[in-house]
């Protein structure tokens, strides 16, 4: 594709590179790289309700993918190289019951579920993006380091095509079950490092620098690329109109960094007629955004940011011995490798930064799953950021807000169990790592002897 090509972020550098070429940063600077578009020679639709139509031609694998339904929007590949297998099939809902219980108006909260994806979360919009691009390059081996979703996701894609060899790095004990399941059964092999994410993440960066291995981690531009897709269907389900807010987890900033560029790209094209504002919702033990961009005032500044800021807090952090630590488990990261293109969505969406306690996050989770929507952990920040950003006023009773749920529910069935559960060693193994938690949305299940008069007792019916 001709009018496709990588271009690093910095204003200084602007470095352009071939979309042939297999890069994770610009080798002039060192910086993030986007995939930029000659949008003046391509093709591109007069309004978003033309890619309504593609779904009534949905035999065709392309048009069924909520992902490459949208490829004029990312244009990198051809068709024939295009790696799907179905997802981006999710969900945007209105719940006006659980819009409620934080304080919003009827017909205002949206859930975004991810978790209806081929592994059961968004990484599959991103990963079907990063397959396409391995297999452009002729990649045979494909890695990634994860705290579970983002190497269920790169193994479901190595395992259903059979195009690559997958290898996946794990932290020590980082990991929950249901994620790392998938990543075996997928057929993934499997290293786990005597470390955390970010040890591990340093460590596949090192071996695929090194190896004719394709790393499909976000620092990879074209993983982002699918992300965009995201918000596509957002707008999809509100009938193509822009909300007033959108509310992401902060993990290793893909989505939030994704997020921002397809609206920035989408008002530069004249399909949209403003920009949804953005908050970025951090764990309380994983907060590196929130503390650079809220305490210590760090901001995009038109691509020149405060390295030097960005530096002292690391070397602080590993000073301190800092580690992070939340029950969330998928943004359980302290150096979020897309922190600037993060700080640059902020800026584009006039986007705000919050943390919540994994007490707030565990219930925020409960309450969504008692309204239809069983998610991962993560999931529970978005719900806990808008009750909070309601509290502070941010965020109006009657702003149309759409909330993104990044996975399902059974790929951390251990704490919905520990939680709803009335098993002391149980509640206490999976929700005490750092504290004591309450359960106050609990729904234990009721032990009775084995006859009607006590299961009718139990139900309620005397």
């Amino acid at each position: 594709m001709t009018f496709a090509f990588q271009e690093c972020i910095n204003p200084a550098c602007k470095s352009t590179f071939d979309v042939g070429q297999v890069l994770t940063s610009c080798p002039n600077c060192g910086s993030l790289l986007d995939i930029s578009y000659d949008w003046n020679r391509l093709p591109v639709p007069s309004s978003m309700s033309f890619f309504q139509e593609r779904w009534n031609n949905r035999l065709n694998p392309l048009d069924y993918s909520g992902v490459w339904r949208f490829r004029d929007l990312l244009p990198f590949a051809d068709d024939d190289q295009i790696v799907t297998i179905g997802e981006g099939q999710t969900l945007l809902q209105k719940n006006d019951r659980l819009g409620a219980l934080c304080g919003m108006k009827a017909g205002s909260l949206y859930l975004q579920y991810e978790g209806l994806n081929p592994s059961g979360s968004f990484k599959d919009n991103g990963m079907t993006a990063a397959s396409t691009h391995a297999r452009m390059v002729g990649a045979t081996m494909t890695a990634c380091a994860s705290t579970g979703n983002t190497s269920a996701s790169l193994a479901i894609y190595a395992g259903v095509t059979g195009l690559f060899r997958c290898i996946v790095f794990v932290g020590s004990g980082k990991i929950a079950y249901g994620k790392l399941s998938q990543a075996l059964d997928y057929g993934a092999k499997t290293i786990q490092i005597r470390g955390d994410f970010d040890d591990a993440l340093a460590r596949v960066r090192e071996i695929c620098e090194k190896h004719p291995i394709y790393l499909c981690n976000s620092v990879n531009p074209f993983r982002l690329e699918g992300q965009k897709s995201i918000i596509y269907r957002v707008l999809e389900g509100l009938g193509w109109q822009v909300p007033d807010w959108i509310i992401v987890p902060g993990g290793n900033l893909g989505n939030s960094s994704a997020f921002g560029k397809a609206l920035m790209e989408l008002s530069a094209l004249g399909l949209i007629d403003r920009i949804p504002r953005l908050a970025i919702i951090n764990a309380a033990g994983a907060s590196t955004l929130d503390s650079l961009v809220n305490d210590e005032e760090l901001v995009w500044n038109r691509g020149v940011t405060n390295s030097t800021l960005i530096g002292q807090y690391y070397s602080e952090m590993d000073q301190s011995g800092r580690r992070a630590l939340t029950l969330a488990s998928a943004i359980e990261i302290n150096r979020p490798v897309n922190l600037e293109k993060a700080l640059r969505a902020l800026d584009v969406c006039g986007g705000v930064v919050r943390s919540v306690s994994d007490q707030e996050i565990i219930d925020s989770r409960a309450m969504i799953a008692a309204n239809g929507f069983g998610c991962e952990p993560a999931s529970g920040a978005t719900i806990a950021g808008l009750r909070m950003l309601r509290e502070q006023g941010v965020i109006s009773s009657g702003d149309r807000v759409a909330c993104i749920l990044t996975g399902h529910q059974l790929k951390d069935p251990d704490l919905t169990v520990a939680y709803h559960s009335n098993n002391p060693e149980l509640h206490a193994k999976k929700l005490h790592p750092s504290g004591v938690f309450s359960t106050p949305f609990a729904n234990a299940p009721i032990v009775v002897d084995n006859e009607e008069a006590a299961i009718l007792q139990a139900i309620g019916i005397v």
